[in-house]
């Protein structure tokens, strides 16, 4: 890694200029040899103090409420897609006012709201979500296709047609995944919705495209995307939130104490699973950490504690060179996309630092945390 992490305050998320202009050159090209339209989706990665770089190489982004929406609008500078699984009637003057597209998730919902859409002064463009009941995607929690999911309409409420004013349909079927997984959406999709291509404008295809991940296929995206424009006429827009932060940055921690009880070494931290990297939890994965490995016979092993009162806040085993001690750092890998988007304030623990280290070398402190933000979260 080209980050000088003894230079980075503790704990601290800071993402790496050059490997983030890497990851959205790669997006950039697939847009352009595609022809799709590319955005971000903010529910991965919403960290706006760096949307002066992604402004370079993208102008869009995928909401998911009035505050994402209204966030692309001031932070990216254009209107959102937006797709939420319910619209608050109180809310959706705000929804319509930051977004150029509006999802719906039901024919109920988009009944609703269709009189308010055709009053509105400015034309924004509506679609609905639909289920096509086929999804790769093994993590229950992440599978919107799963039986009696809330997520999407089914093939058989739109097999008679379209309600007037539609024109667009969009799934969100994928997970960190490849080409050839969408291939095969692909061919289930236009298998059951097909007869509704000559109604519509556009399709969006959703998140999970993880376009920079080592080993994706992105010619045969690009392939897959060209042919299906041409074969439709429709316009193609993909909304990944991974792919633009992936590997891009890390999270900085420093053991404070190390906690001995029978056979078990636990490395206390200055940051919480739980507070800090809960996707680890909820995935659960085991994520990777600079200097350590799986255990390893002989060599020192260490179970990694969180610093929030939660029993559960702790993940193992990892092995080390060397026995630790309090004062080294521990440097998460890979902790910039969906982990800051679900940190909490949990136990008022100290939220890590939000920095940039720059092209040039250099560590910019974008946001550090105090009282006041987590005494003004609930009241």
């Amino acid at each position: 890694m080209s980050i000088d992490y003894n230079r980075i305050p503790s704990p601290c998320y800071i993402i790496d200029e050059e490997r983030f202009r890497k990851n959205l050159t790669l997006i950039k090209q697939v847009a352009e040899c595609s022809g799709a339209e590319i955005i971000l989706a903010f529910k991965g990665f919403a960290m706006w103090g760096v949307f002066d770089i992604l402004r370079e190489y993208i102008s869009g982004a995928a909401a998911s409420s009035p505050h994402e929406a209204r966030l692309c609008f001031d932070e990216i500078g254009s209107k959102a897609h937006t797709y939420s699984p319910v619209y608050r009637k109180s809310e959706f003057s705000s929804i319509m006012k930051y977004s150029s597209h509006i999802t719906f998730n039901s024919l109920e919902q988009y009944f609703k709201y269709e009189s308010t859409l055709k009053r509105y002064p400015e034309h924004i463009s509506a679609g609905l979500r639909i289920n096509p009941e086929f999804s790769e995607v093994s993590h229950g929690i992440y599978n919107p296709c799963s039986p009696g999911s809330r997520l999407g309409i089914t093939f058989d409420k739109l097999e008679q047609g379209l309600p007037a004013g539609i024109e667009g349909l969009h799934f969100h079927v994928l997970f960190e995944s490849d080409s050839y997984a969408l291939e095969r959406v692909l061919e289930k999709f236009e298998k059951d919705f097909g007869h509704l291509f000559d109604k519509i404008k556009w399709i969006n295809m959703g998140g999970g495209h993880l376009i920079t991940r080592e080993g994706y296929d992105t010619d045969h995206l690009t392939e897959i995307l060209r042919d299906f424009r041409k074969k439709t006429g429709l316009h193609i827009i993909l909304e990944p939130g991974s792919a633009f932060a992936w590997e891009a940055g890390e999270l900085v921690a420093t053991v404070e104490d190390i906690v001995v009880n029978g056979r078990v070494k636990t490395a206390i931290l200055d940051v919480s699973f739980t507070a800090h990297m809960p996707d680890c939890l909820e995935m659960p994965y085991k994520p990777k950490i600079i200097g350590a490995t799986e255990p390893v016979k002989g060599k020192p092993v260490y179970r990694l504690g969180g610093n929030s009162c939660l029993s559960g806040d702790f993940m193992g085993d990892w092995s080390f060179d060397h026995e630790l001690k309090p004062g080294e750092r521990i440097v998460f890998l890979d902790m910039i996309h969906y982990t800051m988007v679900k940190t909490t304030t949990f136990n008022g623990v100290q939220h890590p630092s939000i920095g940039l280290w720059t092209k040039d070398k250099k560590f910019k402190l974008i946001r550090r945390f105090s009282y006041r933000d987590y005494r003004d979260r609930l009241s």
